[in-house]
């Protein structure tokens, strides 16, 4: 049963970076111990895990047991049929899950169906794994907002640039390109005014391999005043621009593109709203110091130069700590180095 679950858990990761908004779901069928089927869900209005691995059987499922990391969805108001009532359809006797579903229209509500049908139904195998594997989909479900991830490059003693603002390259190719790897499988690409007016990013990924989609291209400005000759307002990747701000702006953007929002919140909230549940945040130190200060981000990796500066801009602002103790802290932290880079990455605690 726990192979299976794990099996379950690298199908569904085939799918990152290209089922959002939905989670990645992988499933097994099994018939008289041996696996006859495996199927993952690979992009958001495709076919789902379990009817992919029924597509894919060698053999009739009736009488199978089939193993998925997510419970299987029962409601309609989607482009593809509820997976619950297919199972059902086809005859499976029993279903093995990692996690309950979250989304408001399922949780549990799958289970119950199948176990009033007379499925046998057994729930939370490798939870805490599967939790980590759909940590984004999970924290949209529940908070109703994005999943944002911080990324941070710096020198030993956290700065991002010499006090003129030269910041070209703080860390190595390898860890460069890394970075790119990581916009690839976000939905969106986020930095603040000041980021933009320093560096004109383009914020898209650059991977001589990439076919999948860029993501959007995100800035946030509390004045509105935007230098309208960047390049996210005038290449060829300008229809996935984003501007949330909170003052009037003379960017060269469609209506739909330029967003008024009150405060940070308010911006996830329209994210969210806009089926954008995986955020990068690239900077500034402004804005990912305001963004910790709401509790807006709930990962961070740092990439980690051996170097020194001394002196120059640190990659987090402000945030307004009144005590030691109420410091943000990293859990479940995982550590790779990239050349010679040290990459560091961890949810908030």
């Amino acid at each position: 049963m726990s192979a299976f679950i794990l099996r379950t858990f690298e199908l569904a990761r085939k799918g990152l970076g290209t089922t959002w908004p939905n989670p990645m779901v992988g499933a097994v069928i099994v018939k008289d111990g041996r696996v006859i089927g495996e199927g993952f869900h690979r992009k958001s209005g495709e076919a789902h895990a379990e009817a992919d691995a029924i597509k894919n059987a060698t053999e009739s499922v009736r009488g199978a047991t089939i193993y998925v990391n997510l419970e299987p969805c029962c409601h309609t108001n989607k482009k593809t049929p509820p997976c619950a009532q297919r199972l059902i359809t086809e005859g499976i006797t029993k279903v093995v899950i990692a996690n309950l579903d979250p989304n408001p229209e399922v949780n549990g509500k799958g289970m119950t169906l199948l176990r009033d049908a007379g499925i046998e139904v057994i729930y939370g195998i490798h939870e805490e794994i599967g939790a980590e594997l759909n940590e984004v989909f999970f924290h949209a479900q529940r908070t109703k907002l994005p999943f944002v991830h911080l990324k941070m490059a710096s020198t030993l003693d956290g700065k991002i640039a010499m006090p003129s603002g030269e910041s070209q390259w703080i860390t190595g190719e390898t860890a460069r390109n890394e970075v790119h790897k990581m916009r690839s499988t976000h939905q969106a690409v986020m930095v603040g005014a000041g980021t933009l007016r320093a560096d004109n990013p383009k914020l898209n990924v650059r991977l001589p391999d990439f076919q999948g989609e860029q993501p959007f291209r995100i800035v946030f400005t509390a004045s509105g005043n935007l230098p309208t000759e960047s390049h996210l307002f005038t290449d060829e990747l300008r229809e996935k621009t984003l501007v949330f701000t909170k003052s009037d702006t003379r960017v060269d953007l469609p209506s739909t593109q330029i967003v008024k929002v009150r405060d940070l919140k308010h911006a996830m909230e329209e994210l969210y709203a806009r089926k954008i549940i995986h955020v990068l945040l690239e900077g500034g130190p402004c804005l990912a110091g305001e963004m910790m200060k709401e509790n807006l981000i709930q990962r961070v990796s740092l990439f980690l130069n051996p170097s020194f500066l001394g002196e120059g801009p640190s990659n987090l602002g402000n945030f307004g700590l009144k005590s030691l103790n109420d410091r943000p802290k990293l859990k479940n932290i995982t550590t790779k180095m990239f050349g010679e880079d040290l990459f560091l990455s961890g949810r908030i605690s």
